[in-house]
């Protein structure tokens, strides 16, 4: 994620330089990554005849599996504004600026390009691209590129009007912004674009990798003091989530309706707006974000070294994961006589979709066949200086 820095980490200067990579920072994405890949292969061998967090049609275990996932795009985009802090202890400010502008247009191109094949097995060109969380991290890093160019005070005021602001922003419609109505889903609301489907409207991402900038100097604390203020700010954040979802007001632009019965009324306050998403959605998910990010901070953590070897690599991972995923579904299908050309574009005419447990089957099997992968990448990044290898 970090490039190599200049000096020799033998020479006085290099000795007061803090490390670019932080441990926790690589186990907690590790962990998101791997949920990811529970999200995915529930899109890939589930019934996908509805939508798991429709009430109507789905299952506490399946509105769950989906639910749980909503950890990852939050996760993703703050530990980036968070990695990227580190690095402004390292780099001076043009060249801080200059990495987070082309890595952020590198991801924004792979989004485009890579990880469209990954998804869909055709060649770009061959149909309309979804713009995904590769695409709203690479935007947002380009738009944070300028913003560290400004007092730090002023970059987390920005990221926190963004945040808490942005669904004022609801009640507009696109059709009275003329010429703009076709680019509006890029700044706010998922739809299509010249550009393709846009599924994560920049607002508020960008925001939540600039309060993770801003935060990410928490890290300069002492560690049990970092891990009490990291515990506190998400207590606070899910303290301030349960308030306003409470109050079925502000927050998100679809209020939870009671349901008949409590746990489903449960799974109908849990359901708030990813797309883009709500104030409400960013307070449940960052924070237990902050919660894990002190856990994930212990000195002894279970599979801590798995984790951060992921967390190392993780673009590697995420396309790589793509692949397998989708080669897994093919496979599967021509085994029980399926029309593969139907997947996914038509699964369900294809009569396809497994169960839970076959999902969770494959989702551990999938990240153990991944670990090795991961391992062998991270070897190589660490053994090599290429620049686009800082990048993956």
């Amino acid at each position: 994620m970090m490039p190599h820095t200049v000096a020799r980490m033998d020479s006085p200067a290099a000795a007061s330089i803090p490390p670019a990579r932080i441990a926790s920072i690589d186990r907690l994405r590790g962990l998101v990554l791997v949920l990811m890949v529970l999200d995915h292969a529930r899109t890939y061998l589930s019934d996908p005849s509805f939508d798991p967090l429709d009430l109507e049609h789905t299952t506490p275990g399946l509105f769950l599996t989906r639910w749980i996932t909503h950890l990852c795009a939050p996760i993703f985009v703050w530990l980036a504004g968070m990695s990227a802090h580190r690095l402004s202890l390292q780099l001076d400010q043009n060249a801080l600026s200059r990495f987070l502008l082309t890595r952020g247009l590198f991801l924004m191109v792979m989004e485009l390009t890579v990880v469209y094949m990954a998804w869909t097995f055709t060649l770009p060109g061959t149909g309309s691209p979804v713009l995904g969380v590769i695409w709203a991290i690479g935007g947002s890093m380009v738009v944070l590129a300028g913003l560290v160019r400004l007092p730090l005070v002023l970059v987390g005021g920005i990221g926190l009007v963004m945040i808490v602001g942005h669904n004022l922003l609801d009640g507009i419609d696109p059709a009275r912004l003329g010429a703009l109505e076709a680019w509006w889903p890029i700044l706010h609301e998922k739809g299509p674009t010249p550009m393709g489907k846009v599924l994560y409207p920049l607002v508020p991402w960008i925001g939540v990798m600039a309060v993770g900038y801003v935060f990410g100097g928490v890290f300069d604390l002492e560690p049990r003091q970092r891990r009490t203020v990291l515990v506190g700010f998400g207590c606070a954040l899910l303290a301030l989530f349960l308030l306003l979802r409470l109050s079925n007001g502000y927050g998100d632009p679809h209020p939870w309706p009671l349901q008949p019965t409590a746990t489903f009324t449960l799974l109908s306050f849990l359901d708030a707006s990813k797309y883009p998403p709500s104030l409400i959605f960013l307070l449940m998910t960052l924070g237990p974000a902050s919660i894990l990010l002190a856990y994930c901070d212990r000195t002894r953590l279970p599979l801590a070294d798995p984790l951060a070897t992921f967390g190392r690599v993780p673009l590697f991972f995420y396309i790589t994961h793509l692949v397998i995923v989708r080669l897994l579904a093919g496979v599967i299908a021509l085994s029980l006589g399926f029309d593969l050309a139907l997947l996914p574009k038509d699964p369900v005419a294809a009569g396809w979709g497994f169960g839970l447990p076959v999902v969770y089957g494959a989702w551990i099997g999938i990240v153990v066949v991944l670990y090795p992968m991961c391992r062998w990448f991270a070897g190589v990044k660490a053994r090599r200086r290429n620049r686009w290898l800082s990048y993956c």
